[in-house]
């Protein structure tokens, strides 16, 4: 195996592959990159037996051939090489050999066919939608999956279709993120949870652009495809939240407040909320409505404080307490220069909605402040 190709061409390819690799395995060829050619492409898969990804470069290829080299040290050396064009070689000692100017570089490898094939997926459902569109819904949800492994379901993403609508929902017992999107084209109603971790890498992969990416899922797999790009991942099995019946319908306050003065007063609030002085204690803030103003508050051994907002109002006034972070990751997700912010009781959800349109919900659940 011989191929030249330039630098900023193959750190592309393993940058999006490199998330493949396993980081803790009793198997060394799962923390390599295999190494394919196939005419002047090259194709670097990884594989960690939960999530695989394949990516596929054009380049000048002197010699058929593949390969498995360990990943990070093919990576930070490539990494760390000029911005030129750069020659790998596999000799006929099985030594991957990298050169660049003067740099040279030999590299045990490991045997190909040892390297674990991506599972074969027959898709039963699939959607197409735009690259920077899913990104936007990514990361406009990503952010309340759950990371406690104790409840494998809620550390994925829901990906539900229903009346050609896209629905990615994300749920960690305290908060809910529902973001939507209408297809272009005529779907199938159907639903999947995709890992956190998975989507994650995706997201990184994913570009700004108009450019379509495939969304195919089976039994118990998922398929991105996307320009030379494919990532394979298992599907999160279990019963998700029946989101739609604890999203309160009714409200009893709401708010209108532009979006970036509410998200600074919760950024100063939280300074005095997150205090280092007793780190393992949580203090919540203290949200009051009143006709035509809000008020947030916090009191603690580091101090307290307390932030104004005249916003407008209807409905009862309201006192109840919230952790600001979760206040706070909703916010920083959402473009809007106005939203809604309705409350039931003190006791019962909080919802963020646009103002616009409905293709964005979050729901926050309160703390029970104590009685003074």
């Amino acid at each position: 195996m011989k191929f030249t190709c330039y630098k900023e061409t193959i750190i592309k390819a393993i940058n999006s592959v490199v998330k493949g690799v396993a980081s803790k395995t009793t198997m060394p060829i799962l923390e390599g990159i295999l190494i394919q050619t196939n005419d002047n492409e090259i194709k670097l898969t990884t594989y960690d037996l939960e999530i695989g990804i394949e990516y596929i470069m054009e380049c000048d290829v002197k010699e058929q051939g593949n390969t498995v080299v360990n990943a990070i040290m093919f990576s930070e050396i490539i990494r760390k090489l000029p911005d030129t064009e750069i020659e790998i070689t596999l000799n006929d000692k099985n030594l991957l050999e990298i050169e660049c100017e003067g740099s040279h570089y030999k590299l045990a490898t490991m045997n190909p066919e040892e390297f674990p094939e991506l599972p074969k997926i027959e898709i039963e459902n699939s959607i197409e939608i735009e690259q920077n569109a899913l990104k936007n819904m990514i990361r406009k949800t990503i952010f309340a999956v759950s990371t406690e492994e104790s409840r494998p379901i809620f550390t994925g993403c829901l990906f539900e279709t229903e009346n050609n609508k896209l629905n990615v929902v994300a749920v960690d017992g305290f908060r809910l993120a529902l973001r939507s999107i209408f297809l272009k084209t005529k779907t199938n109603d159907f639903n999947a949870v995709i890992p956190g971790k998975t989507l994650n890498e995706v997201n990184k992969i994913l570009s700004d652009s108009f450019e379509p990416i495939k969304i195919g899922v089976a039994k118990n797999q998922a398929l991105f495809e996307m320009d030379n790009c494919k990532i394979v991942t298992r599907i999160i099995d279990g019963e998700f939240l029946n989101y739609k019946n604890v999203i309160p319908s009714n409200w009893e306050t709401r708010i209108r407040v532009n979006k970036n003065n509410f998200q600074d007063c919760f950024e100063r609030i939280s300074l005095i909320s997150s205090s280092s002085i007793e780190k393992e204690k949580k203090y919540p803030v203290k949200v009051n409505v009143d006709i035509g103003k809000v008020t947030i508050s916090c009191t603690n051994q580091t101090g307290d404080a307390k932030e104004e907002l005249f916003v407008s109002t209807e409905g009862k006034n309201l006192e109840a307490g919230f952790n600001p972070k979760y206040f706070l990751d909703s916010l920083k997700s959402i473009d809007d220069e106005e939203v809604y912010v309705e409350f039931g009781t003190s006791i019962s959800p909080c919802l963020i909605k646009s103002v616009e349109n409905n293709d964005y919900v979050y729901m926050i659940l309160p703390i029970r402040l104590k009685e003074d």
